[in-house]
């Protein structure tokens, strides 16, 4: 029978977090520590980056579409020929908080639980325990690649899914609303700031980070054979999705405070 944890919740949460700071303080040491695995580093972008990139930029072009179309109906609605200005009101909501938070959360539920399937696999058929008997560190072979993988696809396809949000956008702004393309983009070059595209640019980073830490976390800590392995994947999308979603409030705060 499985013994039952007494602690108090809030001393496992804590446990958990200590955790967490902890591992990713060892991935950041084995990253810069040689042998560098390049192949591995290459391998994990194309399976994070080039293959997350049809579900990242089909989402994001019909929410760009969305976008515009409410938006602009709204904007019609409360004063006529308002929905000239559909343009920088996409464009802006679309690179400060939806392209880097969906992209985010669709990467969760794909990379992140891809992630702590593999490793999680590896622990239960002790595939890991094989790699510390030839003298090589789990994280730096299974977690650097995985965590630099994602820190650096992360913000790419970001800035991706920010130019086809911004084209899905246009595509409704010129079928419903009757807005040439020249008036769309005129109407976001005249009102958009660098800080607006830097912000989602800085949040995807940190979005990255969590992903990868949270996941790879979660396939080191697995236990318990398939069911267990069943568990962490659940565990890794939860906990990254909640993790993106909340920090990206703290990071929202603490930019707008930069800024000012």
């Amino acid at each position: 029978m499985n013994s039952i944890d007494t602690r108090s919740p809030i001393l496992i949460f804590m446990e958990e977090i200590g955790g967490y700071f902890i591992f990713f303080k060892d991935t950041i040491k084995w990253t810069f520590r040689p042998p560098f695995d390049s192949r591995s580093i290459v391998n994990q972008m194309i399976e994070i980056g080039y293959k997350s990139l049809p579900v990242t930029a089909i989402t994001l072009f019909f929410t760009g579409m969305v976008m515009a179309y409410q938006i602009g109906r709204s904007m019609d609605a409360l004063m006529s020929g308002s929905s000239i200005f559909i343009g920088s009101a996409v464009t802006i909501s679309l690179f400060r908080e939806l392209c880097p938070v969906l992209t985010a959360l669709l990467l969760a539920g794909r990379v992140g639980s891809s992630i702590a399937a593999e490793i999680g696999t590896m622990k239960v058929t002790e595939q890991i325990d094989a790699l510390r008997t030839l003298w090589a560190n789990p994280i730096q072979y299974l977690g650097v690649p995985r965590f630099l993988g994602c820190l650096m696809m992360t913000p790419i396809l970001t800035i991706i899914t920010d130019l086809v949000g911004v084209l899905g956008g246009a595509a409704i702004a010129y079928i419903s609303l009757e807005i040439t393309l020249d008036k769309y983009v005129e109407n976001i070059l005249q009102y958009i700031r660098v800080s607006d595209f830097t912000t989602g640019l800085i949040k995807s980073v940190f979005f990255g980070m969590e992903i990868a830490i949270i996941s790879c976390y979660q396939g080191f800590r697995t236990e318990g054979g398939a069911e267990g392995v069943g568990k962490s994947t659940i565990q890794a999308v939860v906990k990254s999705s909640m993790a993106i979603l909340i920090s990206d409030y703290f990071l929202t705060y603490l930019l707008q405070f930069i800024e000012r």
